[in-house]
């Protein structure tokens, strides 16, 4: 065996946690297979020999890749919220002894985390998923972002915090405010309240609808507009069903018994600021509880 092969066996040994890191720095599993790729390349041009410590040297250099990553997307401007909406992860309300729920909470968490972490500056994604997920110490962190330990600290701090405050708004989704706050938007809906819709939503609400096409994605602003649209649901033959969506309030719809849309709210204080709707191609292969 080379020394080129003794390598690569080395890497393959941390492929599995660097894939891991990068998909929680990126949010793409398909953008951390190239993260993880690149750091082999460089890997595989310096040889290896002076490296004393190869998980560390692997992570921190990942850890640069996605770091760049970032901040290209942040440069051009790139926003998931407005173009594209995350694959939904769907969960009871109630999920206490039954696995198959059991299951979908766990993915469900894993998503609503990558949702926030896409708010999070670069530096502070970076320093948080270091810190709080694989135990890098602040010294190293700092020196990857150019900063002190303690600004790297800070970073941590600052996403640790949103990670925190999203984790109270899931719990509200299964009973708290949140949920109220969607029961008032459907039963103004379905009285055809055209005035209340209005009121139960704030004036720059966002509604994004996935239809036919899995990557074609409507884009409805404003409080007038988006109550314009949510009148369908005066249908008197459709049912809704409450769940959480990706950590948020939602429902299923039926109608005859067959599942016509999924729909998730972002819930700020007593108003919806956010509807994420799936219909059509998006709805194949979601799991419902």
């Amino acid at each position: 065996m080379t020394d080129q092969d003794l390598l690569a066996e080395r890497f393959e040994e941390q492929r599995p946690r660097l894939q891991r890191l990068a998909r929680r720095m990126l949010g793409s599993e398909a953008e951390a297979d190239d993260a993880v790729q690149e750091a082999w390349l460089r890997l595989s041009r310096s040889g290896g020999e002076e490296i004393e410590n190869l998980g560390g040297w692997l992570t921190t250099v990942t850890s640069r890749v996605c770091l760049n990553l970032l901040r290209t997307r942040a440069m051009r401007g790139e926003t998931a919220l407005d173009e594209q909406l995350p694959d939904p992860i769907v969960e009871s309300i109630a999920v206490d002894g039954d696995p198959d729920a059991s299951a979908q909470l766990s993915d469900a968490v894993e998503t609503a985390l990558l949702l926030v972490l896409d708010t999070l500056s670069p530096a502070e994604r970076v320093a948080f998923v270091l810190h709080d997920t694989f135990d890098v110490p602040f010294e190293q962190i700092g020196e990857l972002l150019e900063r002190g330990p303690e600004a790297a600290r800070q970073l941590a701090s600052r996403g640790r915090r949103r990670v925190r405050d999203a984790s109270a708004d899931r719990d509200a989704a299964r009973t708290g405010s949140g949920r109220r706050v969607v029961d008032a938007f459907f039963a103004a809906a379905r009285e055809g309240d055209f005035d209340q819709l209005v009121s139960v939503l704030a004036p720059d609400v966002l509604l994004r609808a996935d239809g036919e096409v899995a990557s074609a994605t409507v884009i409805v602003r404003g409080a007038a507009q988006v109550a314009s649209r949510a009148l369908m649901f005066s249908r008197p033959r459709a049912v809704l069903h409450p769940v959480v969506i990706n950590g948020l309030p939602g429902v299923f719809v039926t109608v005859d018994g067959e599942v016509v849309s999924l729909m998730a709210f972002h819930v700020e204080g007593e108003r919806v600021a956010g509807i994420d709707a799936y219909t059509g191609a998006r709805l194949a292969g979601v799991q419902l509880p």
